[in-house]
């Protein structure tokens, strides 16, 4: 019988032999379980399979509904290469314990020891506080790794427990602090490295929430989704940070029946948007704002259904390098495609056929001229660009043509796209 990979912790104190490096993975499901998000928890599960065990600094769900536990718990399944192991985050409520067991417990191994408690509510429970003195005071027990969600205090956020709270968290462990070598975090979806009572501490919440402006001082801009691995190293246990790349899981992918069928589906959802979108402006038109506003609703569902499906599919390559793969589509559509369809729908009098793809070819045309421009991402000084709703040329510059140069479109119909 195939052991299971998410473990329920039953035992406050676990003994693992074999183990000599750990994989962490911070705040996966807090902001929903959908395919977008949790491409990312896919590819940290694999990323952390090179490591012996897995554990989740919480928020494994954005609530703590048996149906989420049971997605989580499906998923994980499938996808880990290791045992993994929870720590409750304050998105962890309802059924945990049902699911994960224990919310405050150690992992020995010969190592190291790692002792998870339950901070979730912002305050660390007694139990786990005595289990930490306890375990600390082991003989065997050389180095060891404290785990919690929320922060403790530090210099680069306040979203952390209070002072008061970490005094007593110090109180347990000051008698064996020279033990503890690495405090860890999750809970702000972002990543930092600390210092905090002259023990290292490590905040990671980059394994699936989408990252976030934390403070001042951690951008969004600055931070990729990742994972840390622990690890002994002559004796001593270490840390590596691991940036987990766009591309970071691709399973569905390999599979050739599936991926057509992903490439069929896309289709069809982003063909729905469109239908949805057009019929939206018929209905307002006429007025009819109700409807409207439901059929621009249902082509936003499909459009993020269109995104989850080509999130399976999508190889991305690196951010910064991405702009350039653009420019050749678009060369030729506006240089061999829509020309050859111009001319055969000229040539067998499809005038509206003609004038489409006429005027697409001119929008074309500055696509790729912005795009070339772009590829220098950091030096692109663009900061208002201008389409016309009705034929979809795209200018730019700080005075656009009164009319729009393909269709005639008068500039008070334009849609502006400033840089905020």
């Amino acid at each position: 019988m195939e052991k299971k990979k998410i473990q329920k912790v039953s035992d406050p104190v676990i003994r693992l032999k074999g183990v000599r490096s750990m994989g962490v993975i911070g705040d996966p499901g807090c902001e929903g379980l959908g395919t977008y998000n949790m491409k990312v928890y896919a590819g940290a599960l694999e990323e952390c399979g090179r490591d012996d065990i897995t554990l989740v600094v919480g928020d494994l769900v954005p609530a703590g509904t048996r149906h989420h536990y049971q997605t989580i718990q499906e998923l994980t399944e499938i996808l880990a290469g290791n045992k993994v192991y929870a720590l409750r985050g304050n998105h962890d409520t309802g059924a945990y314990t049902e699911y994960f067991g224990e919310k405050n417990y150690a992992i020995l191994t010969e190592s190291f020891a790692v002792v998870v408690l339950d901070n979730a509510q912002r305050t660390f429970e007694e139990e786990g506080i005595r289990l930490l003195s306890r375990v600390l005071a082991m003989e065997d027990v050389k180095q060891a790794i404290i785990a919690f969600h929320i922060p403790v205090p530090n210099h680069f956020i306040l979203n952390c427990v209070t002072e008061e709270e970490f005094a007593c968290l110090k109180k347990a462990y000051e008698p064996w602090k020279e033990k503890v070598k690495y405090l860890l975090c999750g809970h702000v979806h972002s990543g930092f490295e600390d210092c905090v009572d002259g023990i290292p501490l490590i905040c990671t919440g980059g394994g699936g929430a989408m990252i976030e402006d934390v403070s001042k001082d951690i951008r969004a801009s600055d931070v990729e989704h990742h994972v840390v691995h622990f690890y002994e190293r002559d004796g001593s246990l270490c840390h590596q940070i691991v940036n987990l790349s766009e591309d970071c899981y691709g399973r569905e992918r390999a599979d050739g029946v599936l991926r057509q069928k992903l490439e069929e589906t896309v289709e069809g959802e982003l063909m729905a948007h469109f239908k949805y979108m057009t019929f939206a402006d018929r209905a307002e038109r006429r007025g009819m704002k109700r409807i409207a506003n439901l059929f621009r609703a249902l082509a936003a569902s499909e459009y993020y259904h269109a995104r989850n499906f080509y999130s399976i599919l999508d190889q991305p390559a690196p951010f910064l390098e991405t702009v350039e793969i653009y420019i050749p589509g678009e060369e030729f559509e506006q240089e061999y495609f829509y020309r050859m369809l111009v001319d055969y729908a000229k040539e067998h009098a499809f005038p509206l056929a003609e004038q489409a793809y006429a005027g697409a070819a001119a929008a074309e045309k500055e696509h790729t001229v912005l795009l070339k421009e772009a590829a220098d991402m950091e030096g692109f000084s663009r900061d208002v660009i201008y389409v016309c709703p009705v034929c979809g040329y795209v200018m730019t510059g700080d005075k656009a043509p009164e009319r729009c140069p393909v269709c005639g479109g008068p500039k008070k119909q334009y849609e502006a796209y400033v840089k905020e």
